[in-house]
């Protein structure tokens, strides 16, 4: 099945066989490990941050031509201004990205977020860790490991990484590609331990396409410095609702999305649902909101306005919830 299939024939081409067939199709075997869900007291605390790939041409436009779109900084003061909680700079839009940055770099950004009243709450990176060449995968393990530094020292709790798209002639190899994931991803939550980082996986649409495949590396990496980055957007399932509510308890960060069905769709998010669905579960912290712009269409996404709208939305939701 090729990654980037519209969500709308997936549907279709499983409308004939159970939910459990196909999530058991996509996932191989049961979810056999124990690793135990996140323990959490007091209640539902939700606070509110925002993405940084919000704002993502801008903000490659500044990286490869400063002076050019908005900066990091720029970002700090928009947040501020539309009283967010926190800010989730993504490491693609830090200058010379792959390579981290300068120490005056990272502690000029903290700085200013503190002055701003602003956590971090967690930053991410490009990887794959689907690809069957371990070289490959060995350089982005380097790659997460000089990250997690980086996020120690702007105080970032958590990075968020990719698990990669299903490699061509492996479709029906889950469990092959599962094993090499798990080894890299234990490798790296073992390094994040070392620094205070946690380590998250985000679902989007690759080889993580359902709540029982996130559970299931999550039960197999089975440490406490690991978990998912639960993407509202990009469960690709028949009703993703199920599948929000199923991988909740394994949350160490979100990714709100305008739609649960891609940016394409014009089917908006329950806001008020998910909220629920997210309290239900008990999770305290961070609701980092992402808006996108539609491939072809880049040039009609307004971010200055999606944004704040959106924030009024989650923040509504999240007042009346309370």
């Amino acid at each position: 099945m090729h990654i980037s299939m519209n969500r709308r024939k997936f549907i279709q081409s499983v409308s004939s066989v159970s939910v459990g067939a196909v999530l058991g199709a996509a996932t191989g075997t049961g979810l056999a490990l124990a690793h135990p869900q996140i323990k959490r007291v007091g209640g539902s605390k939700l606070k509110t941050s925002l993405n940084a790939y919000s704002f993502n041409k801008l903000l490659s436009d500044n990286a490869k031509t400063p002076g050019s779109g908005i900066s990091l900084f720029d970002l700090l003061d928009f947040c501020a201004k539309n009283d967010f909680d926190a800010v989730d700079p993504t490491a693609y839009f830090f200058p010379g990205y792959p390579a981290v940055p300068s120490d005056a770099f990272i502690n000029d950004f903290k700085l200013r977020a503190f002055h701003l009243g602003l956590d971090i709450s967690g930053t991410g990176v490009k990887n794959n860790f689907a690809d069957p060449d371990p070289k490959k995968r060995a350089a982005d393990v380097k790659l997460v490991k000089a990250w997690i530094e980086v996020a120690a020292k702007l105080g970032a709790p958590v990075i968020r990484v990719f698990a990669g798209p299903i490699p061509e002639g492996y479709e029906d190899k889950w469990d092959e590609i599962a094993k090499w994931m798990v080894a890299d991803l234990k490798e790296c939550s073992e390094y994040g331990k070392a620094f205070g980082v946690l380590v998250g996986v985000q679902n989007h649409g690759d080889f993580l396409r359902t709540a029982d495949g996130v559970i299931k590396i999550v039960k197999m990496v089975d440490s406490e410095w690991f978990g998912t980055i639960l993407d509202t957007g990009f469960f690709l399932t028949p009703d993703p609702y199920v599948d929000i509510a199923k991988a909740m308890p394994y949350a160490v960060n979100l990714q709100v999305k305008e739609s649960p069905f891609g940016a394409a769709s014009p089917i908006r998010i329950d806001v008020k649902k998910l909220i629920k669905i997210i309290r239900d579960s008990g999770y305290r912290g961070y609701c980092p909101i992402e808006t996108l712009s539609v491939k072809g269409q880049e040039q009609v996404y307004k971010p200055y306005e999606s944004v704040p709208r959106f924030l009024a939305e989650l923040r509504n939701a999240i007042e009346q919830s309370a």
